[in-house]
């Protein structure tokens, strides 16, 4: 059967279909426009003056707050409050010193031998302690405790890089500057409500303001008689020639700079300003993650076994572990990733600023907006990643391979993204790799308890534990290996 369509028809139905096709147009382009002028939604619960500051202060942790704010709101959503300051030229002259000459990935491997040293000194003083126990006690396991022992070996490791040189056994300053940076740090993670209300400053409620200046005298008073010495030293020597030392590198460096570069600051601050950053960004991080991994793999035994394997048969027994073991060491680094996965050291990224306008998720983001990310929440996102409370290295070998945390893949971002991108990554990857690593290369390790690990978290500048880390051990290789 054949069909004939007259000319008019055919006239008709094309007018209808064009008609039809224009509607849906301007329907979607509509639609389109509204989307894109919208502003995120706001949180409820604002107070006049200090936004959802009251929120924030609270009894429950900042990153859990914001996470029960994204199930409600959305992944994107706005709040009232912060004060921060942008960059300018001195923090893109300081981050580019920083990144390019002093934390570089050469810079750090230079610093090789200081990260090696100062683990093998540290655990031969476990073994040492652990040879007492056993003739004092009469057991082959001894308990310790673990957060302190990261601790110190993390600012043994950044001292001797800032320094050139470590502390005496039986130095003063040593315990003069243990507590002065552990009060330092508590200061900078403290809940301070003139943070983000600046015009309450003048009151000090709290007196975090007073005792914040108090430490950041002693700081500086400990950083400028390192900065002293290194100076006299470097008059009697030729250029570079003792370039020992983080202090020495940025004497130099900045020995070649030009005054513009630099100007609204003399050598000397930005000097104990940078050793000041370091040590800062470097310490809680680093001991921190080391923290939540053995405590990860205390509670997966399983897990734990299959790292030793791993090092057994791509180091074995009879030689200590090294920083060049690393890159074939694939299910300890894929622990590694889990770890920052579930316990970024830095739940909430750095503050951004926009300084435009522009579109972010379809949302109209005006310029000067404070934009930070929720780097917890994300990281636990089951539209991202299967089982994600889950603590399964494997998922880095198999699903999630190609993922790494250089701020590429956004879905895991422990160390950021971007400009204000953490620079220390290679130094924070190496201490972490090695010290892991070695310690559970060299000993037997067990929960003490019948109960899991309590992996309850804590408030500060970083993401802590709240309760120490316990753990009975024994020597895992012979005895010469020590």
């Amino acid at each position: 059967m054949e069909f004939h369509l007259s000319f008019s028809t055919i006239v008709a139905t094309s007018f209808s279909v064009i008609v039809v096709l224009f509607l849906l147009h301007n329907l979607n382009r509509k639609k389109a426009n509204t989307r894109k002028n919208q502003k995120p939604p706001q949180a409820q619960g604002a107070w006049p003056i200090i936004g959802h500051l009251h929120l924030l202060g609270g009894s429950q942790l900042p990153h859990y707050v914001l996470g029960d704010m994204a199930d409600r709101y959305g992944p994107i959503f706005t709040i009232k409050l912060w004060c921060f300051a942008t960059y300018g030229d001195y923090w893109r002259q300081a981050r580019k010193m920083i990144t390019l000459e002093v934390l570089s990935q050469r810079r750090v491997e230079t610093f090789a031998h200081i990260r090696a040293s100062e683990v093998r000194v540290s655990i031969k003083d476990i073994y040492d302690r652990w040879v007492l126990n056993k003739m004092s006690e009469n057991s082959e396991m001894m308990k310790i405790e673990m957060s302190q022992w990261f601790g110190n070996l993390v600012v043994n490791i950044i001292v001797r890089i800032i320094r050139g040189k470590k502390f005496s056994p039986h130095d003063e300053e040593r315990v003069r500057f243990q507590t002065v940076v552990k009060k330092f740090i508590e200061l900078m993670g403290a809940f301070v409500v003139s943070d983000f209300i600046p015009y309450l400053k003048c009151f000090d409620m709290g007196g975090y303001i007073k005792e914040m200046k108090k430490m950041a005298i002693d700081l500086d008073n400990i950083f400028g008689g390192w900065l002293k010495e290194h100076k006299t030293v470097k008059s009697f020597t030729k250029e570079h020639e003792s370039d020992h030392g983080f202090i020495d590198v940025l004497i130099s460096i900045l020995q070649g700079a030009s005054k513009e570069e630099f100007r609204d600051f003399d050598d000397d601050t930005i000097i104990k300003s940078a050793c000041q950053q370091l040590l800062i960004a470097g310490l809680d991080t680093t001991s921190g993650t080391l923290t939540w991994a053995l405590s990860l793999l205390l509670n997966h035994p399983k897990t734990l076994e299959i790292a030793q394997d791993e090092i057994d048969e791509h180091v074995g027994r009879d030689r200590l572990v090294e920083e060049s073991d690393l890159k074939n060491l694939t299910y300890l680094d894929a622990i590694i990733k889990e770890t920052l996965r579930l316990y970024p050291a830095a739940p909430l990224s750095i503050p951004h600023e926009s300084i435009e306008d522009c579109i972010v998720g379809g949302y109209n983001i005006p310029k000067g907006t404070r934009l930070v990310v929720n780097v917890y929440k994300m990281h636990r996102d089951p539209n991202i990643w299967s089982d994600p409370l889950e603590f399964r290295p494997e998922r880095f070998l198999t699903s999630h391979k190609d993922i790494d945390f250089r701020g590429k893949h956004y879905e895991l971002l422990p160390f950021g993204s971007g400009r204000r991108m953490c620079p220390g990554i290679p130094f924070a990857l190496q201490a972490v790799g090695l010290t892991l690593a070695s310690f559970i290369q060299q000993f037997v390790l067990k929960n003490p308890s019948n109960e899991p690990i309590d992996m309850s978290e804590t408030s500060g500048l970083t993401i802590s534990k709240s309760t120490p880390l316990e753990v009975l051990l024994a020597p895992r290789l012979a005895s010469n290996m020590y």
